[in-house]
């Protein structure tokens, strides 16, 4: 149960976060490229390398690492995630999983953004 808590606590405090960075930064934003997004999966990425790195040195209880790792930055931006696990993997030299995994999230995420997207158009013009 303390497991739980912690995701969920952690979990507030990332989606708080990334909407405040994501506010913060789009005040200095001029044109279309999404600057708050880049900026909390690049911060996010970096602090969850981090992190990760210094709460498994210091052997930090479980119910820490899920707060952390799985919860705030899990919810701050899933491409720490994303990143920190391919790291894994580069770690222990699996480059054939890391190219599988790197190009089907990217492309088949896009891809299925995008049909996602026309899905809804469809549902849309066909109730009227």
């Amino acid at each position: 149960m303390k497991e739980i808590l912690a995701i969920m606590l952690g979990g507030g405090l990332g989606a708080t976060s990334r909407h405040g960075v994501n506010v913060f930064v789009h005040r200095f934003n001029v044109g279309n490229l999404p600057v708050g997004t880049i900026t909390v999966n690049m911060v996010g990425c970096f602090f969850i390398g981090l992190c990760g790195a210094l709460l498994e040195h210091y052997k930090v209880a479980a119910q820490y690492r899920l707060f952390v790792l799985t919860g705030f930055f899990g919810s701050f931006t899933t491409f720490s995630t994303f990143a920190r696990e391919k790291a894994e993997l580069l770690k222990v030299g699996d480059m054939k999983t890391v190219m599988v995994y790197a190009l089907t999230s990217n492309i088949l995420g896009v891809l299925l953004v995008f049909a996602g997207y026309l899905v809804a158009q469809y549902l849309i013009e066909s109730v009227g």
